[in-house]
């Protein structure tokens, strides 16, 4: 999925972007005064996805994507990290020793794009209606510690929380709790469609096609008040079908940037063969990839079957073979560069080994070889991951203990079915909310978890979790997160496969670029502005 920015000692030295292949060039902006950004991001809307731009509903990078220009947040983390500060809101902080109540007060004159006001009542209604509605597949797990939210006057709202949360200031900086208008969102119910609507710093466009978004305009809004400076007045995003379309796209200067997805082949053509008219940045990523289990499905519910394949897996092959300079080996859900992490599957399983899954296996009565389909998305994360399936199918099956066939999807019959429990076996990718090691713990550990997954560890949720979720210093809690990252790699209902790297590629002309898109892979279309380098 998605997520956003915490940014901890640890992490603060990761944020510096690395530039190549400075030339001169014009702007690819087709003359119209718009900064033309390309994604390969898909927006469909479908009977089991009906409104994918509903805040209380869309859950992943992309969607997040373009409500964060559009709808604004009481909070939000300034340009290259750090502790979340005002956004719709002048002041925020929590009112009590324990962290279990946090107070905001809204800016003066705050307006919707279309001239109405912005009060308390309304991040109420936006908040509640999240817990309302508690979309399966939607991000109601960031906001599900809240119980109650209480206004005062129309600028000041207050936040009850169930129990403490030093990282709450971060949640209110994410899109499902952005400030959304009673008139425009149903109280119990999504809304359907494609246009979003608020008070942040672009009003938006979006252009459909056979109930599929082909671009978005984003027009800056003359009535956003909020501490975002914006550098543009017109961007443009362009959805492409892949990589390959959208890079042809920055060559003939049809667009000014291309983003999600860049091919491993591109950025490594663009470091090896630079091309003068080309800027490729190079910044730190914190997103993760990895497969999860239907931990009841019987096929894999034993944690033996589980345990055996993170012995068999060569996550450096994966790395090296299909994403070369784009992803390194993970041994965690909590990735390098975050506090608290530790190669725990590594300090577990060792170096692959066949000879070791097998004995796993003979131990816990397993007849072998274990049958099942591994599932992963066509469309989501890029066109490596049909390559990277099939090298795990061969690692698997060459062992003789498996029998593993892999099977595709696009994301809109992906996503619903894997809420479902269609799937024993399938990949995902994790973009943070924000680069806290909860976060890559929790959405996985905790009730009303991201996979809607069967799997249950009381340890994890009624004590580890909201362990480390008192900690103020972040630091403090390592000693927790090291313990909930050893419960996966024991139990194994999720089994991280790789760590990846994030690749930028823009026209000269083009300003901002370093700060337009942010560790966890989040777009700030507002950084980006016509000059030169």
């Amino acid at each position: 999925m998605n997520r956003k920015t915490l940014v901890l000692p640890a992490v603060v030295g990761l944020l510096a972007p690395v530039l190549a292949a400075c030339g001169a060039s014009d702007s690819g902006s087709d003359g119209n005064g718009a900064v033309a950004v390309g994604t390969t991001d898909q927006f469909v809307a479908s009977t089991d996805a009906p409104a994918p731009l509903d805040p209380a509903i869309g859950y992943e990078a992309g969607v997040w994507n373009v409500l964060r220009q559009t709808v604004q947040t009481l909070t939000h983390v300034p340009r290259g990290g750090g502790q979340p500060v005002p956004e719709a809101a002048e002041s925020c902080t929590f009112t009590d020793t324990a962290n279990e109540s946090y107070r905001c007060k809204l800016r003066a004159g705050l307006e919707f794009a279309d001239g109405s006001a912005v009060t308390a009542e309304d991040v109420k209604y936006s908040i509640d209606r999240v817990i309302r509605i508690k979309s399966t597949n939607g991000p109601v797990a960031l906001l599900n510690n809240i119980d109650t939210v209480e206004t005062k006057g129309d600028r000041e709202v207050v936040f009850h929380l169930r129990t403490s949360d030093a990282t709450f200031p971060y949640k209110l900086a994410t899109p499902p709790a952005g400030i959304i208008q009673k008139d425009k969102y149903p109280a119990a119910s999504p809304r359907s469609g494609f246009q979003v609507d608020g008070s942040g710093p672009y009003t938006m466009k979006p252009e459909v096609k056979n109930d599929q978004v082909v671009k978005v305009v984003f027009t800056k809004n003359p009535r956003y008040k909020g501490d975002l400076k914006v550098m543009n007045d017109k961007v443009e995003l362009d959805l492409f079908p892949d990589a390959t379309a959208m890079g042809k796209a920055l060559d003939d200067k049809k667009i000014d940037m291309m983003t999600r997805t860049m091919s491993p082949e591109q950025a490594q053509q663009m470091l090896e063969k630079p091309k003068d008219d080309i800027k490729l940045t190079e910044m730190p990523g914190l997103a993760i990839s990895y497969l999860g289990f239907d931990t009841e499905d019987p096929a894999v519910k034993n944690k033996a079957v589980r345990q055996a394949m993170a012995q068999i897996i060569d996550r450096g092959q994966i790395a090296s073979d299909v994403y070369g300079t784009t992803a390194e080996p993970l041994y965690s859900l909590i990735p390098s560069g975050i506090t608290g992490h530790t190669n725990s599957f590594f300090n577990k399983y060792g170096e692959p080994s066949t000879a070791k899954a097998a004995e796993i296996l003979k131990d816990a009565k397993i007849h072998t070889p274990v049958k099942f389909t591994l599932h992963y998305t066509t469309d989501h994360y890029g066109e490596a991951t049909a390559t990277e399936f099939e090298t795990l199918k061969k690692q698997f099956n060459d062992t003789g203990l498996f029998d593993i066939s892999v099977e595709g999807a696009p994301w809109a019959k992906y996503r619903p079915a894997e809420v479902r429990g269609d799937y024993a076996a399938y990949g995902m990718g994790w973009f943070p909310d924000f680069p806290d090691p909860d976060n890559y713990t929790a959405p996985f550990l905790d009730k009303d978890n991201f996979l809607n997954s069967p799997y249950r560890s009381a340890l994890a949720q009624k004590t580890l979790i909201p362990q480390s979720r008192r900690e103020d210093d972040r630091s403090a809690a390592a000693k927790t997160f090291q313990q909930l990252q050893d419960v996966v790699a024991e139990d194994v209902p999720v089994l991280p496969v790789w760590q990846g790297k994030q690749y930028v590629a823009s026209r000269e002309g083009l300003t901002g670029v370093e700060w337009a898109v942010n560790s966890s892979a989040d777009l700030q279309l507002w950084e980006l502005g016509p000059g030169t380098s």
